[in-house]
């Protein structure tokens, strides 16, 4: 796609942050704090924080070039208040108990899911590509086109919870090789039996979570952010993840309450209130986790 297409696209970036009246109670945003916003995207947590107190400092990050791109768009008002910087949160030197607050809102935004270029999803026909950051060589189509039936039933079953993982995994290599994302998801359709591919969900939605799972190394990025990002934190600073699906949630949870610096907040995740699943369907599996670093 032509460079000024794909920067238009990525202006077009736009998040509608979830639990936002949670968010900003959950990091306790208070004049003169500094915040890191770990996953920018379109930058809509970042303007709730920036807009909560008018002298707080915010660095923003997203390892999505379109979302940075489109979050200095969106937050250009405010000026030296805000830092950008392109990094995966699971590679950044965290500076020592710098923050106040930090967030992250984990897993694939709406833009990537409604930008079909990108190929997460199967709604229309893309290239198998699934990058966050498409400065990395791996992509969904090298998965699926190279890896053994063997490895691809394993990531199906386990980052997917597919149950049919080795029937789908068996007509995937018979059929493979693989361009686009509706040759993969009627493949996988055609695999399963009518019951299962006429049901609730798509047959093809696990296998691309897990997909998009193994190609961005979203699992242990997690669990190196969690292991990190603790120390960045100033005493009764607080750290808020949401994650949407219960392997990310498993983490977090854990992760927050087996971490020597923090104290967890939240004994059980906080979610979406109807009237924001109303407005926002996205917050419906939105789950909420908050601690505070010890002092």
């Amino acid at each position: 796609m032509d460079l000024q297409i794909e920067k238009m696209a990525a202006q077009e970036f736009f998040h509608v942050p979830v639990l936002s009246r949670e968010v900003i109670e959950g990091l306790a945003v208070h004049p003169g704090g500094r915040y890191l916003d770990a996953t920018v995207g379109g930058g809509g947590h970042s303007r709730l924080i920036l807009e909560a107190a008018p002298d707080a400092q915010l660095t923003a990050m997203d390892r999505d070039e379109d979302a940075l791109i489109a979050a200095k768009k969106q937050l250009g008002e405010f000026g030296d208040r805000i830092q950008f910087i392109k990094s995966n949160f699971a590679v950044y030197r965290f500076p020592a108990s710098t923050y106040s607050g930090i967030i992250a809102d984990l897993g694939v935004s709406s833009h990537h899911l409604d930008t079909a270029s990108r190929g997460f999803s199967f709604r229309s026909s893309a290239p198998l590509d699934m990058r966050m950051d498409r400065g990395q060589s791996l992509t969904a189509a090298d998965v699926i086109n190279d890896w053994d039936e063997t490895e691809l039933a394993n990531i199906f079953f386990t980052y997917g919870e597919e149950r049919l993982s080795r029937r789908i995994a068996r007509r995937i290599v018979e059929k493979r090789p693989f361009q686009t994302t509706t040759e993969l998801a009627e493949a996988i359709a055609y695999s399963v039996p009518p019951k299962y591919r006429y049901g609730r969900i798509h047959p093809a939605t696990r296998v691309f979570q897990a997909l998009r799972i193994v190609v961005n190394d979203e699992l242990k990025s997690l669990e190196t952010f969690l292991e990190k990002a603790p120390e960045a934190l100033l005493p009764g600073g607080r750290i808020v993840v949401i994650s949407f699906h219960s392997l990310e949630d498993r983490l977090v949870k854990h992760g927050l309450r087996n971490s020597p610096l923090l104290r967890v907040l939240t004994k059980k995740p906080i979610t979406a209130k109807q009237d924001e699943i109303v407005n926002n369907v996205r917050s419906r599996s939105a789950k909420l986790r908050i601690a505070q670093r010890k002092e």
